[in-house]
C-alpha cells in the first residue's frame, strides 16, 4: 500500500535552514504530483509547495524564494529545502501524493487534490 514517511523536522532559530524528506513507497513514484502542506495549531492545513510528474513546481506566496521543493525519482523521495526560516513557519509539515490523476502538468496546492498523506514532522522556529 502507499506509504509516505516524513523526516528532517526540528527546532531552529529564525534565519536558519532545514531540509525535510518524504520517503514514498507502494506506487509508481514518478507518475504523480506530490506536495508539501503545513498546519499550525488552530489553523487550517495549507499547501505550500507542489511538484508535478514533469517537475513543474508551484509555491504559495508566503514561501516563494525561501522554500524549494524537489524530488529524486531514483530514491522515491520528495524534499523541501527550507531557508531563511521565520517563526511563522512553525507548524507540522506533511507530504502528500495524488495517485488519482496521472501525468498532471500543473500541480495543485489544494488539500482536496491529494489522497495519501504522511504522518507529519514538526518544525519549530524560534525568534
Amino acid at each position: 500500500q502507499v506509504q509516505l514517511v516524513e523526516s528532517g523536522g526540528g527546532s531552529v532559530e529564525a534565519g536558519g535552514s532545514l531540509r525535510l524528506s518524504c520517503a514514498a513507497s507502494g506506487y509508481t513514484y514518478n507518475k504523480y504530483s506530490m506536495a508539501w502542506f503545513r498546519q499550525a495549531p488552530g489553523k487550517q492545513r495549507e499547501g505550500i509547495a507542489a511538484i508535478s510528474s514533469t517537475e513543474t513546481t508551484t509555491y504559495t506566496d508566503s514561501v516563494k524564494g525561501r522554500l524549494t521543493i524537489s524530488k529524486d525519482n531514483a530514491k522515491n523521495t520528495l524534499y523541501l529545502e527550507m531557508n531563511t526560516l521565520k517563526p511563522e513557519d512553525t507548524a507540522t509539515y506533511y507530504c502528500a501524493v495524488d495517485t488519482d490523476h496521472i501525468w498532471v502538468v500543473n500541480p495543485s496546492l489544494s488539500v482536496d487534490a491529494y489522497n495519501y498523506w504522511g504522518q507529519g514532522t514538526q518544525v519549530t522556529v524560534s525568534s
